[in-house]
């Protein structure tokens, strides 16, 4: 695996790269120790916290996870993306993937803040000082508001604990919400002098596994979110982040327990989000849309709203009820017209559907806004299977944008293996895609991790070696049509001929849309095998 330069390796670190960043600028923050400039797995983030008397647990069958299995997927989306992608081998190439590159660096700092800007929000003075240090009003809120609000706060208030905390959540959620992993630095800088105004802080300890979360350190978040419940048992974020790193783990089993526990202590939408996807993992989609479903007849603000109508249209996308899926994102779309992830959804959904020139349209609009490796490849493939003069071209400038965003993320504390493996093994260097899975694979071990390994071990032609996590993959139930077409690919490659054609049939009777290349390509390999 190739190291990782400039990456934050301690708090002192993250707080030097914070400070030295950038010349603080009008809106920023600065007192005499510090500065934080203002301006993210599926790790369930978002939603806020508004509460539901009912808890999710009277709406789904009891029930555990057969241990270390699982599917887990990192941020927003169910990540799809690349690291070392084929580099182009003209000049003029080089020089426009080197173009790219700076282009994206732009969109993920300076240019990201722009992106908020078209979002419905009040401005800055209207938010009191209340407001903007509690937590709870930064998912359903607006996190560039909450930062300005934050900042004009602690500027005058510089020993707040709590409100150092929550900008360092705010951060967090910035980052997440703008695909920016520049402000990890700021927060990891923001929850450390938090930290040291107030050693035994829930918020900011919470915060901190927020963060690691969000940068794929999932052995960091589990033991700062059980550090935060010991302060805080009932710490809304705490029980989330735990749950999301147990399930990023692989520790399904656990996972299942930590989510019965938030939704005894704290039911409410983000809890209720992780509830149903723990029971998703197990193949219980009709109990995980009753809880979603749930969860979004209780919320009331429109960032809940957005999120949870997304989550559903995903749900629903998965099982390949495309009419369903466009039904959700619409309801997402009409809380927050802006709401990238619904927007992201939308397009999928619509390239499933056969609407590929709706599809592009809304995934360039997605890109242009969220330049994350999932829809930078998703966009790429589309502009394959269209095929149109110079969609060839098109399409390796996305998987080129991948690569530097990975770069951008590893530079800022983000392991991006996974995103590595399952793209590059695609669209660009395969060797690269086999030490990246490896990699992952040493840290944790989940059904993604054992399916991104599969299908780099696959495309390197270690197809019996690739076999066992192919089917480790599929072994809990949980409906991922692409994990079920590399398993028949595999499965075909190694000579059980019936296996494969099982397998694929049931991929793409499952979600037959489910990518605008590997569709195609397993009904040509079934096709071959008759």
């Amino acid at each position: 695996m190739t190291p990782r330069t400039n990456e934050t390796t301690s708090d002192e670190a993250a707080s030097d790269e914070a400070t030295e960043e950038t010349t603080p600028v009008e809106g920023e923050l600065t007192t005499e120790e510090e500065t934080v400039s203002g301006g993210g797995p599926r790790v369930t983030e978002g939603a806020g916290a508004t509460a539901v008397p009912q808890t999710a647990a009277g709406y789904e069958p009891e029930g555990a996870l057969p241990p270390d299995e699982g599917a887990a997927h990192p941020a927003a989306t169910r990540p799809v993306g690349t690291d070392p992608v084929a580099a182009p081998r003209s000049g003029r190439r080089v020089a426009q993937r080197a173009g790219i590159a700076a282009l994206l660096a732009v969109a993920l700092t300076g240019g990201a803040i722009a992106v908020g800007a078209v979002r419905d929000k009040a401005p800055v003075a209207a938010m009191s000082v209340s407001a903007a240090v509690d937590p709870g009003a930064l998912a359903s809120g607006d996190p560039d508001a909450a930062i300005a609000a934050l900042q004009a706060h602690l500027k005058a208030q510089p020993r707040d604990s709590d409100g150092w905390a929550t900008l360092g959540l705010a951060y967090v959620e910035q980052a997440r919400t703008k695909g920016d992993p520049a402000r990890y630095p700021q927060a990891q800088a923001a929850l450390k002098r938090s930290l040291s105004l107030s050693p035994h802080s829930d918020q900011a300890l919470a915060g901190q596994a927020a963060l690691a979360a969000a940068r794929h350190d999932f052995k960091g978040a589990l033991t700062n979110a059980d550090r935060a419940l010991a302060e805080n048992p009932y710490s809304e974020r705490a029980l989330s982040s735990r749950i999301d790193a147990l399930v990023e783990l692989g520790r399904y089993g656990e996972a299942s327990r930590a989510a019965d526990t938030a939704d005894t202590r704290k039911p409410g939408v983000p809890v209720f989000t992780r509830f149903a996807y723990v029971r998703e993992l197990r193949g219980e989609v009709p109990a995980a849309r009753r809880v979603l479903e749930q969860a979004l007849g209780a919320a009331t603000s429109k960032g809940d709203i957005a999120y949870v109508a997304a989550q559903l249209g995903q749900l629903a996308w998965n099982q390949g009820d495309y009419k369903s899926a466009l039904t959700y994102y619409a309801r997402a779309l009409a809380a927050d017209e802006n709401y990238l992830p619904a927007l992201e959804g939308r397009a999928r959904a619509q390239a499933a559907s056969g609407d590929r020139a709706e599809a592009i349209k809304g995934m360039e609009l997605v890109v242009s806004r969220y330049p994350l490796p999932g829809p930078l490849v998703e966009l790429g493939e589309l502009y394959e299977a269209r095929g149109a003069a110079g969609d060839r071209e098109r399409a390796h400038e996305q998987y080129a944008l991948v690569e530097a965003w990975i770069r951008i993320a590893r530079a800022n504390g983000v392991d991006a293996d996974l995103d590595t493996a399952l793209a590059a093994a695609d669209h660009g260097d395969k060797k690269a895609a086999l030490r990246a899975a490896r990699a992952e694979w040493a840290r944790r071990h989940t059904v993604h991790t054992a399916d991104a390994l599969a299908w780099a071990l696959h495309v390197n032609g270690h197809d019996r070696e690739a076999l066992p996590y192919a089917r480790r993959a599929t072994a809990t139930g949980y409906h991922n049509a692409l994990f079920r077409y590399h398993r028949g690919m595999i499965e075909l490659a190694t000579g059980h001929k019936s296996d494969g054609r099982a397998s694929l049939k049931s991929a793409l009777k499952l979600n037959p849309g489910f990518s605008p290349l590997g569709a195609a390509t397993a009904r040509k390999a079934l096709e071959a095998t008759k």
